[in-house]
């Protein structure tokens, strides 16, 4: 039930995106171990997208980096399949898992998204802000344009803000609900 399960929840998505005008990047969450053939597979979701009149360049597929795929070249392969058809990449949780600089350099994200756990309170330790950084540092050198999630204090915001994140999400900003905000994050 995977299967269905991470498809319902990717045509969701974008069927709430068009049924509340959202103009700006769409990012979408995908289960890789769910999709076995990526043409057959994602069709649908395709289909979704061009039926809701969403341009490609607007949507964003996030692979959690936490969630370990056990086969590397069939995450690249979906991975191609999405910017072949024209779509971006985003590379979730960066910092929970284990292997986040060998998937940055296997994935080649067009986003990364710093995980909570180092941007939450990153001013107060210095193991943390060295190590956030640096992965902003390389994501800079790389032309990977980043998110710091988890922001909650005007000293986090600060912080990612001068280490040059591209983007911040957190409760500072504004805390999930039923509708989306249609405006553009900026610093």
């Amino acid at each position: 039930m995977l299967f269905q399960l991470d498809l319902a929840a990717r045509r969701s998505a974008i069927q709430a995106a068009f049924r509340h005008g959202l103009q700006n990047k769409l990012f979408i969450n995908f289960i890789p171990t769910a999709i076995y053939d990526p043409a057959f597979c994602l069709r649908s979701t395709i289909a979704a997208i061009d039926e809701a009149g969403i341009s490609h360049e607007n949507v964003v597929f996030e692979v959690v980096e936490s969630d370990q795929s056990p086969d590397i070249v069939h995450l690249q392969n979906i991975l191609s399949f999405y910017r072949d058809s024209g779509f971006q990449v985003a590379l979730d949780d960066l910092g929970a898992g284990y292997s986040g600089l060998n998937l940055i350099h296997q994935l080649r994200p067009d986003f990364i998204k710093l995980d909570m756990a180092l941007s939450r309170n990153v001013h107060q330790d210095p193991y943390k802000a060295l190590i956030a950084e640096k992965l902003l540092e390389i994501a800079q050198h790389l032309n990977i344009q980043t998110i710091a999630e988890g922001i909650e204090s005007e000293e986090e915001l600060h912080w990612v803000r001068e280490h040059g994140a591209t983007f911040v999400q957190g409760y500072l900003i504004g805390k999930p609900a039923a509708l989306p905000m249609n405006t553009t994050p900026t610093f």
